[in-house]
């Protein structure tokens, strides 16, 4: 069962705590060779000093607004602090799915002026969370920043792991207190601070016997069915085995998420808005990952819901 006593090291805003054991997700300069070897076992690290978004550490609500530019962007809508992710083309397998959040799409000022009405409503439990591929429809002040940001490290990162290109960047800006359950992605991803800060949980590949991934042909493929703030036992017992690791990331942090590393991220309370961009890209030869996709990919399929 979750509560909300816990204090984070760095932070005074109390962070969620759970039954299950955490360890710390390790930090180090990104010139550490702890950090090099960390990134080339796939384990995630918290790096400090990239430099990677330098660039965009001005970067807050009222600086987007102005310069981000006419362009939509899409933002997402929940009745609670969850924004559980799901495939739009896997809705008509699942007859009874109903999706837990809506989609829309406005400008970045409109996003900011309807961010800004909710933190002063009281009584509304709706929240609002914009994810968007940063392209060439933002500004051309976002556009120099973005230049700016520290891409020959990113570049040296991607040779010295072998892997594949950049595929996208993503810019997320959500209220305090919104959380993204526990899902695991199939790329490499460094997610880079900007503004606020993130406490992150990240479980390994083999925790998938504890965390219950939904079948693949359904909507919340690569989402857990656990619900870590009020698990049920009953259901999915296994989950009393949970171990993982968390952190807490801030402006001009890095963490890097490794392919397939079961991940939550919650903002923290009492802090504001935050905003990050992660980069993710493809991964190295095939045979490098079967073994722990297929492994998850047969526990997809054979779970029954």
């Amino acid at each position: 069962m979750a509560t909300n006593e816990n204090q984070s090291e760095s932070r005074t805003s109390p962070v969620t705590s759970y039954d299950f054991p955490l360890k710390k997700i390790p930090k180090r300069s990104c010139k550490d060779p702890e950090a090099i070897e960390f990134i080339r076992k796939s384990e995630p690290v918290i790096l400090t000093d990239t430099n990677l978004v330098a660039s965009a550490l001005h970067w807050n609500l009222r600086y987007l607004a102005d310069h981000m530019g006419d362009g939509n962007f899409t933002v997402y809508k929940s009745n609670s602090h969850k924004f559980k992710y799901y495939s739009d083309k896997k809705c008509k397998m699942v007859k009874e799915f109903k999706p837990p959040t809506q989609q829309t799409e406005m400008t970045f000022s409109e996003f900011a002026a309807l961010l800004r009405q909710k933190q002063k409503e009281k009584h509304s439990n709706e929240r609002i969370y914009l994810q968007q591929a940063l392209n060439d429809s933002v500004g051309k002040t976002i556009v120099y920043d973005f230049v700016n940001f520290n891409w020959g490290w990113l570049n040296e990162q991607q040779k010295l792991n072998n892997w594949g290109p950049l595929t996208s960047n993503l810019l997320l800006v959500g209220m305090e207190g919104n959380v993204t359950p526990v899902h695991y992605d199939e790329q490499e991803n460094f997610f880079a601070q900007i503004y606020g800060h993130k406490r992150f949980m990240l479980f390994h590949p083999d925790q998938y016997k504890n965390l219950y991934p939904y079948p693949v042909y359904h909507p919340h493929d690569r989402q857990s069915q656990v619900d870590l703030d009020c698990p049920d036992y009953k259901k999915f017992p296994n989950a009393r085995n949970l171990t993982g690791y968390e952190g807490i990331v801030g402006p001009g942090d890095v963490l890097y998420i490794p392919m397939y590393w079961w991940h939550d991220v919650e903002s923290l309370k009492d802090q504001g808005e935050t905003i990050s961009v992660n980069f993710w890209y493809m991964s190295g030869p095939v045979d490098q990952i079967e073994t722990q996709i297929s492994a998850q990919q047969k526990m997809a399929r054979d779970k029954k819901f």
